[in-house]
C-alpha cells in the first residue's frame, strides 16, 4: 500500500491536531484530575462539535463514512493529547464493528454525541467507562445499559475509568483486532508526544554550561525513540489496511502494529523520565499524565505476550508465509 497521505487525510489530522492543541493541553488534564469521576461533558460536547463520532458512521446513517485508516490516523492524535474521553471506544472501535457486522445501532444518537458505547471482551478483565455510557457490546450484541456499573478499579492512570467485566462469553476477533488496532494507534501518538516533552526539556535544562541536548548520549537517546516511531507508522498504516479489507492476516498484522507501537511508547517513556531526571516522576511535571496512559494502553486488548504468541502461533503453524516473496506484495 502507499504509506503516504491523501491531501485529504492530512488535513483532517492537521484540523483534529490543531483543535486539540487548543481545548486539551496539559492546564485541562490537570483540572480532570480533580474532578471526580474525571470527565468533562463540555470536553464531550466540543468533540462532538468536531464531528469524531460520526466520522466511520455511514453516510446513509448521517457520518462521513470513513475507513480504519483515517481511524487511526485520529486515534494517534487523541493519544498525542492524551484524550480519556471514551470517544475511541464509541467512535472508532463499536461503530466500525457495528458496520461489520451488521448490527442494527443507533447512529443517529452516536452522531449527535447522545450515545456512548462501552466494549466488553474477554481479553481485557475490565469494561472502560461503563459508568457512564448509554450501551455496552458484550455477547456479540449491542445491549442497551441498565443498571449500576459497580465500583470503578484503581488504574495506574487516573483519568482511566474501569469497571469489572464479570462473565461476558468468548470474544469475537474483529472486535479485539479493533480495540487492538486503536490502542495501538493512541500508543504511537502518546510515544510522539513524550518525545516532543523529552526534547523541549533537553532545550531548556542546562548542565555545565549548554543545554543537555547537545549531549551526545542524549541525542542518540532521543534518535532512537524518534526511529522507533517512525517504524510504527507504516506497520500501523498496514494492519488498518488489512482489517479495513478482511485480510485473512489482518490479526497478525495487528498484533504487530501492538507490539510496535507498544515498545516506541514504553521506549519513549523511559527516555522521557530518562532525560527529565527523577522530577519525571513526579505528579508536578506534564509527561507523567501521557506515560500513565502509555503503561495502561499497553496491556489494554492484549499485552505484549498475547500478541507475540499471535505472531509466533502463525509463523510456526504456517499459516503466516515468510520471506521477501510475501512479504512485499
Amino acid at each position: 500500500m502507499d504509506f503516504r497521505l491523501t491531501e485529504d487525510q492530512a488535513i483532517l489530522v492537521e484540523g483534529v491536531r490543531d483543535f486539540l492543541a487548543g481545548v486539551h493541553g496539559a492546564e485541562r488534564l490537570r483540572r480532570l484530575d480533580m474532578r471526580d469521576p474525571p470527565r468533562s461533558p463540555e470536553l464531550w460536547a466540543e468533540l462532538t462539535s468536531m464531528g469524531l463520532p460520526c466520522l466511520l458512521v455511514p453516510v446513509a446513517e448521517g457520518g462521513l463514512g470513513l475507513g480504519l485508516v483515517e481511524a487511526v490516523l485520529i486515534a494517534q492524535e487523541l493519544g498525542r493529547a492524551a484524550v480519556a474521553e471514551p470517544i475511541v471506544d464509541t467512535a472508532l472501535v463499536a461503530v466500525p464493528w457495528l458496520v461489520a457486522r451488521a448490527v442494527p445501532a443507533p447512529y443517529a444518537a452516536i452522531v449527535a454525541g447522545e450515545a456512548r458505547i462501552a466494549v466488553a471482551h474477554p481479553v481485557n478483565p475490565w469494561i472502560a467507562d461503563l459508568d457512564d455510557a448509554t450501551h455496552v457490546i458484550a455477547r456479540g450484541s449491542l445491549l442497551a445499559r441498565h443498571g449500576d456499573a459497580g465500583a470503578a478499579w484503581e488504574s495506574v492512570d487516573p483519568l482511566r475509568r474501569l469497571f469489572a467485566s464479570g462473565d461476558i462469553g468468548e470474544g469475537d476477533d474483529l472486535l479485539l483486532d479493533l480495540g487492538a488496532l486503536m490502542a495501538a494507534a493512541q500508543l504511537r501518538g502518546l510515544a510522539d508526544a513524550m518525545l516532543a516533552q523529552a526534547v523541549a526539556y533537553a532545550g531548556q535544562r542546562q548542565q555545565f554550561g549548554q543545554p543537555i541536548g547537545a549531549f551526545q548520549a542524549v541525542k542518540h537517546h532521543l534518535a532512537s525513540v524518534a526511529v522507533a516511531i517512525e517504524f510504527a507508522r507504516p506497520v500501523l498504516l498496514r494492519a488498518a489496511d488489512a482489517v479495513q479489507h478482511g485480510s485473512r492476516s489482518a490479526s497478525i498484522h495487528v498484533s504487530h502494529a501492538k507490539l510496535a507501537a507498544g515498545d516506541a511508547a514504553i521506549q519513549a517513556a523511559e527516555t522521557a523520565i530518562q532525560i527529565h531526571g527523577a522530577m519525571g516522576y513526579t505528579y508536578e511535571v506534564d509527561l507523567h499524565f501521557w506515560m500513565k496512559r502509555a503503561w495502561a494502553l499497553a496491556g489494554a486488548w492484549g499485552d505484549r505476550a498475547l500478541h507475540l504468541g499471535r505472531i509466533n502461533a502463525a509463523i510456526l503453524r504456517g499459516t503466516l508465509s515468510t520471506g521477501p516473496s510475501h512479504t512485499f506484495v
